[in-house]
């Protein structure tokens, strides 16, 4: 792992731990609230006729043999549990081993945005880890960049963001962070983008320079990339930059003590203009 912090690490393992028996359940349930269109899976050991695979109604209800319909929007999988036992303990049988599996969650499918191949939303089916998710999503497109965010919203309105270096799930494979999806995540491959600095005056390539924003962006990489000062360059160079109030702010800055390792090699900025002037000496 390479720039995770203490609290990144912490927020990884809750994210792996978010799922109370995680271990034994086929898909993540959880507390999960049953809508329109998630696929469940009912099985009565006494009543085979009731070992079906069904799909929530727009209308929020279950369509189930010998019980009829059933409204189920806003329930548990343990609650339609409870409910099918009871029903099938009134009308038919004396005791009922049920089970009540969320098969497919399409009623708070994942998304995943970004630098995919098919960015979009998923329905989860069966238990689902990061690199799953992406790999539905078509994998990583020529255009990922070295983050990927998985954004989590808890039923209380409050959201947890987890940032996961790129490398450290694809290449380094650390399992760690292979972490598990939940209905509703969003995930949000960052993907690479373009940037522009301007560098004028006494260099030897002068113009509009582009840059990845995966790059490291300061000012000896910009005087490097624009070819180096020309011989006439004055070490006095100065870095304009727009401000948030619309004026533009500048920077003065000397190269020779840069170079020289005396003073720090200064950030850049997208669209910061560097103008370096002749020198009269």
């Amino acid at each position: 792992m390479k720039r995770q912090t203490v609290s990144g690490l912490l927020l990884a393992l809750a994210f792996v731990l978010a799922r109370p028996g995680a271990a034994q359940e086929p898909a993540p349930s959880g507390d999960y609230a049953v809508g329109p269109r998630d696929l469940i899976e009912v099985k009565v050991l006494e009543l085979p006729e009731l070992n079906v695979d069904r799909r929530v109604t727009d209308s929020g209800t279950l369509d189930l043999p010998l019980v009829g319909s059933i409204p189920v929007a806003g329930m548990t999988a343990s609650d339609i549990r409870a409910r099918v036992e009871a029903l099938v303990l009134e009308k038919y049988v004396n005791r009922a081993n049920v089970s009540v599996v969320i098969k497919e969650f399409a009623n708070k499918p994942v998304s995943v945005l970004g630098a995919v191949l098919r960015p979009g939303s998923l329905s989860i089916s069966g238990r689902w880890t990061l690199m799953t998710a992406i790999t539905a999503a078509g994998g990583l497109s020529d255009k990922a960049g070295s983050r990927i965010l998985v954004l989590r919203r808890a039923d209380n309105g409050l959201s947890d963001t987890l940032e996961i270096r790129t490398d450290d799930l694809f290449q380094n494979a650390t399992e760690l962070w292979n972490i598990p999806i939940q209905p509703a995540d969003v995930i949000n491959v960052v993907p690479r983008t373009s940037i522009t600095v301007f560098c004028l005056g006494q260099v030897n390539s002068p113009g509009a320079l582009q840059f990845d924003s995966e790059d490291r962006l300061t000012l000896l990489s910009v005087i490097a990339k624009a070819g180096g000062l020309s011989d006439k360059a004055s070490s006095t160079i100065r870095i304009k930059r727009r401000g948030a109030d619309g004026k533009d702010v500048e920077t003065v800055v000397d190269f020779k003590r840069v170079v020289a390792g005396k003073d720090p090699d200064v950030a850049v900025h997208p669209n910061d203009v560097i103008v370096v002037k002749e020198s009269f000496f």
